[in-house]
C-alpha cells in the first residue's frame, strides 16, 4: 500500500513540474499563446457565401498581415456570376484568446472603392488557420449590404523550416 502511494506522489510531482516549467517557459517568452507576431504572415484565403438580394459570393486571395496590425492583399472575387479583381486594405486584431477582428476595404484597378467590411475571426492550429465570418459590409455610398459569407485563410508555408516548425506549447 505504502509502495503505491509514494508511486502515485512521484507521479503527481513530475506531472505539476512539468505544468509549471511549460507555463513558465510561455511566460518567460513574453508571447501569449496568439498575438500580433504570431498571426502576422501571408495567408492564402477563400470564402463562399450569399449576399441577400443580389446573388452567391465566392472569393479567393492572398492576405498579409503584419505585426503591427495591418491587412493587405487581392481579391478575386465572384458576386452574382460577375468577376472583379481587386485589393484589399486595412486593420485587424488579435486577442490572447485567438479571437479577433479585421476592418478593411476593397477597391478596383482604377482605385476606386468597392465595399467597406468587417469581420469576426478565430485563429486555430497553432495559429496557421484563420476562420472568419462578415459581420458588415458597405458600399462606398454606405448602404449596408446584407452578408451571409463565411471563410478560411491558411497561412501559407515561407520555405524556411525554422519558421514553419510548430511551436510546442504556444
Amino acid at each position: 500500500m505504502h509502495r503505491h502511494s509514494v508511486r502515485t506522489t512521484v507521479v503527481f510531482v513530475f506531472a505539476a513540474t512539468l505544468v509549471v516549467s511549460t507555463a513558465a517557459t510561455q511566460a518567460v517568452a513574453g508571447d501569449p499563446a496568439c498575438s500580433f507576431a504570431r498571426a502576422a504572415g501571408k495567408y492564402g484565403v477563400s470564402d463562399s457565401g450569399t449576399v441577400v438580394d443580389i446573388g452567391p459570393r465566392v472569393a479567393i486571395g492572398l492576405v498579409t498581415l503584419d505585426a503591427a496590425g495591418n491587412l493587405t492583399g487581392t481579391v478575386t472575387a465572384s458576386l452574382n456570376g460577375t468577376v472583379t479583381e481587386s485589393t484589399a486594405s486595412g486593420t485587424y486584431t488579435v486577442n490572447p484568446d485567438c479571437t479577433g477582428v479585421a476592418t478593411f476595404s476593397e477597391f478596383d484597378a482604377s482605385g476606386n472603392l468597392l465595399l467597406t467590411a468587417t469581420e469576426s475571426a478565430v485563429w486555430d492550429d497553432n495559429m496557421r488557420e484563420l476562420r472568419f465570418i462578415f459581420t458588415s459590409a458597405k458600399l462606398p455610398d454606405g448602404t449596408p449590404l446584407a452578408a451571409v459569407v463565411s471563410g478560411n485563410a491558411r497561412k501559407l508555408v515561407s520555405g524556411n523550416a525554422q519558421e514553419d516548425r510548430p511551436v510546442i506549447g504556444q
